[in-house]
């Protein structure tokens, strides 16, 4: 079984099909993850609709849903968890990621650094 840059939790699946579905006549068939500069801590997630996929973009399925990650953005997320939770104050996807060093008081904005492969290879027994 290949190694997946992320996983996404049932919520979080459960999710990405409503909004395919509220979509379908856009020809929607998941939603793509990636990161763009942006926020007082420096970078954001983006979470967009996708009704083609990009061949470079690696895929994830889970229940059902379908993700694609941006290549830029892999070794920011590498081994991140996509949920999805709704509070009293925000409803939305979030994600648990062990690149993150820091994060903006709003949330909105996060600072990442790459995964560290060779950590990552060693740890995994490949090295």
């Amino acid at each position: 079984m290949p190694f997946a840059i992320m996983t996404m939790t049932d919520a979080a699946a459960d999710r990405v099909k409503e909004i395919v579905s509220a979509r379908a006549g856009d020809d929607a068939k998941g939603v793509r993850v990636g990161i763009k500069k942006g926020g007082c801590a420096g970078m954001e997630y983006t979470v967009d609709l996708v009704t083609e996929p990009d061949s470079r973009d690696d895929h994830i399925e889970h229940g059902g849903a379908h993700l694609w990650v941006d290549p830029a953005a892999m070794l920011y997320l590498l081994g991140t968890e996509m949920d999805f939770e709704v509070t009293k104050l925000r409803t939305g996807f979030v994600f648990k990621n062990p690149n993150e060093s820091s994060a903006c008081g709003c949330g909105e904005s996060v600072e990442l650094k790459p995964a560290d492969l060779k950590q990552l290879a060693e740890a995994r027994g490949a090295v």
